[in-house]
């Protein structure tokens, strides 16, 4: 049993939630057993302890360095009780993201009340990801509206950004995700970043699309290679060139909740922005649908065969046809179907399967 435990970190409006979906999916493909421990600063501030609130700066940080340290303790022991080869831990944000809150005096003040001293934190992580603020690089894209704790301005963002990359400088493996490209290709950054550190390959970003003939579902739920999903997405309503869904994902009950947002950045990026949602947020946004749009469900079939990792969708109004899905590093590369499959024609491009259009008919 391997336990690795990380830091995702980084400026104001970095891009952590985002990440934090897209390494669920990723590592989970390459066998981890994924675990996320929230940020504690934002539990605390929305919930109305803060550091305007408490007597003291330094008595508000002691709350979060406490809450931060059991919060990956209990984390921790869970991690330990599970019957999995590879658990991955992943921190949104650390212990030493505190000391760029406040001075190196009162830093001290608060390692010698909570009894740790700041190498030991610090190198209790076995590596630290951070993601440069787009208030470094990428202004345009700065934001205040998707996290109720943010405040900082563009300036603040970004002199907040240098202070949170010092506090960390010295672990033996920070690696610093800038803004030097687009944001699709940052993410992809993180993740090879990360499936490096971690020994593994690198992940697969180029999603292409296949029209097949309906499948066998007996046969596929009878495989040990496959697993199946139900998912529903719903579209909500949103400003002219813009998309805005939200998505339930899981089997037998048991459901994890999504929303995503598409618009048009400089010149042909295309923004996507993703957060996780409860499932009290997730019904109260089901209110805003789009009643132009029918909620797309589809039952999603994982399907790993000879190294490739596929996902066949089966939609309820089609009993003739099916979507196969594979992600690849390289679009060059053989892909090596499974023989019970029959493909119809390739469809990425094709703007009447995806799933916007299927859900207007």
């Amino acid at each position: 049993m391997e336990v690795k435990k990380i830091v995702i970190t980084g400026g104001p409006c970095a891009g952590k939630t985002t990440a934090m979906n897209r390494i669920q999916g990723v590592f989970t493909k390459l066998g981890y057993t994924v675990l996320f421990v929230p940020e504690t600063a934002t539990e605390l501030i929305t919930g109305g302890v803060a550091p305007w609130t408490c007597g003291t700066n330094v008595e508000y940080q002691v709350c979060q360095m406490q809450l931060q340290l059991e919060k990956e303790r209990i984390f921790t022991q869970g991690a330990l009780t599970m019957p999995k080869e590879k658990i991955l831990l992943v921190c949104d944000r650390g212990a030493l993201d505190n000391k760029a809150y406040m001075t190196q005096e009162d830093f001290d003040k608060v390692l010698d009340i909570v009894g740790h001293n700041e190498v030991e934190l610090r190198d209790s992580y076995d590596a630290i990801f951070h993601l440069v603020t787009c208030a470094k690089g990428a202004e345009e894209f700065y934001t205040l509206e998707n996290n109720g704790a943010r405040t900082e301005t563009v300036e603040q963002a970004s002199a907040l950004d240098d202070k949170i990359i010092a506090a960390w400088t010295g672990h033996p493996h920070l690696r610093i995700i800038d803004n030097a490209t687009d944001f699709e290709y940052k993410m992809k950054n993180l993740l090879d970043e990360m499936t490096s550190f971690l020994g593994e390959e690198a992940p697969r970003d180029i999603k292409r699309r296949f029209l097949i003939d309906y499948p066998d579902i007996a046969l596929l739920e009878s495989m040990p290679n496959c697993q199946r999903v139900e998912i529903s997405q719903t579209y909500l309503v949103a400003p002219e060139g813009e998309e805005n869904r939200v998505r339930q994902r899981g089997v037998d009950g048991n459901y994890i909740y999504f929303q995503t947002k598409k618009r048009n950045g400089a010149g042909n990026k295309r923004i996507r922005l993703e957060r996780r949602l409860s499932k009290d947020a997730y019904i109260r946004l089901l209110m805003d649908a789009d009643p132009s749009c029918r909620p797309i469900r589809k039952t999603r079939y994982c399907l790993t065969y000879k190294n490739q990792y596929f996902e066949i969708d089966v939609y309820p109004f089609w009993n003739d046809k099916a979507i196969i899905e594979i992600e690849q590093s390289d679009e060059s590369a053989e892909i090596i179907f499974p023989d019970f499959v029959n493909v119809v024609r390739e469809v990425t491009d094709d703007e009447a399967y995806k799933n916007l259009t299927l859900a207007k008919i």
